[in-house]
């Protein structure tokens, strides 16, 4: 079982191009300025069981982007979710306030990371909030390669996404 709080289908904000957002309960990492702080308390929202999210993504067929709160704190609940995606053929963005490095480290987190294919990482902050920044709040977060990442035991930036910046009239 997943605890979440939402299912948004359809959102252009959580990743490249119309996405289904998966937001997950539960945030230790309590950014001053967290756009969704409703989602902090781990036992916030309602359980899930994995077929129920499965069913709301492919009623769209939307590529995936899990965000939150923080997933990686459901890491190990997420994988049977994230392995099923994957063998459907959809591609999956994941935001955390860990940064990869710190990811590296955690087991869970390492039975996840295969799966996703792009993680927004690091914890929002405040002072480096840019609303020109393409799908991430602050300057300090990445767009990560997590493929590359894992092979190169690095980070490795997704350029294609993290150089491109809104503009505005």
């Amino acid at each position: 079982m997943l605890r979440i709080v939402d299912i948004i289908e359809g959102t252009s904000v959580d990743g490249a191009g119309l996405r289904t957002a998966i937001y997950t309960a539960g945030c230790a990492h309590a950014c001053p300025g967290c756009h969704n702080p409703t989602t902090w308390p781990f036992d916030c929202g309602r359980e899930v069981t994995t077929a129920e999210i499965l069913e709301a993504v492919e009623r769209n067929g939307f590529n995936v982007t899990l965000t939150g709160g923080d997933p990686l704190y459901q890491a190990d609940a997420l994988v049977p979710l994230a392995t099923e995606l994957k063998k459907r053929g959809y591609n999956i963005w994941c935001y955390t306030g860990f940064t990869f490095e710190q990811l590296l480290t955690r087991p869970d987190a390492m039975r996840l990371l295969p799966f996703i294919d792009i993680l927004v990482d690091g914890p929002f902050v405040e002072s480096l909030r840019d609303p020109d920044l393409r799908f991430r709040g602050s300057s300090n977060q990445r767009i990560i390669d997590v493929a590359a990442s894992l092979d190169a035991s690095a980070p490795v930036v997704a350029r294609q996404y993290s150089e491109t910046a809104y503009t505005r009239p």
